[in-house]
């Protein structure tokens, strides 16, 4: 099995790829849009000691000031 994304340009192939999932040929699944936050919820669940999306954002903001005093 192999596994490909696809952007569909032209909703005649949202169709096709419908008609190919019922007769079981392919297997469709949605994809989140924010795969960042998808990413940190698998984190937590994992580890109960996660930063929170506000701590990692004061930690980026805290390196972007120190490589631009460079």
């Amino acid at each position: 099995m192999s596994t490909v994304r696809v952007n569909i340009l032209n909703p005649k192939a949202a169709k096709l790829l419908k008609s190919l999932a019922d007769l079981n040929l392919i297997a469709i699944q949605e994809v989140e849009q924010n795969g960042f936050e998808s990413v940190l919820k698998k984190l937590r669940s994992k580890s109960k000691a996660a930063p929170s999306l506000k701590e990692i954002t004061q930690e980026v903001e805290l390196v972007r000031s120190k490589r631009h005093e460079k």
